[in-house]
């Protein structure tokens, strides 16, 4: 298993054990990234094509970091060790979801922008 450089995290005086951590992380990342995504999205509409692809490629980088750290999460429970399940970590997977169609609807949304205004 690869060596993990997480920090301990401390919230309201109390220790963030490392899966809420993770969770974390995979909000943090995701939200992000549909910020971006909606971002990119605004840009278009207003016909700033190239400031919507640095918005999209941005969204992207931190997409991608959400998701490689669920599937730490994934690979932790396929080795065996238990994931526990709690209302923070489905939270994570929604937001990780949502990003994901936003992303992608956002991506089609800009090439029928550009289509419809040839």
């Amino acid at each position: 298993m690869k060596e993990d450089n997480r920090k301990e995290c401390w919230v309201l005086g109390e220790k963030v054990d490392e899966n809420e951590q993770v969770c974390f992380e995979i909000i943090s990342n995701a939200g992000t990234a549909k910020s971006l995504a909606m971002e990119a999205f605004y840009a278009a509409k207003e016909k700033d094509y190239e400031s919507a692809n640095l918005k999209l490629k941005e969204a992207n980088s931190y997409y991608v970091q959400a998701h490689k750290t669920h599937a730490s999460l994934v690979q932790k429970e396929a080795e065996g060790d238990h994931v526990k399940l709690s209302l923070l970590l489905v939270h994570a997977e929604s937001q990780l979801m949502s990003t994901e169609t936003i992303y992608q609807l956002v991506v089609e949304m800009i090439e029928m922008y550009k289509e419809f205004r040839k």
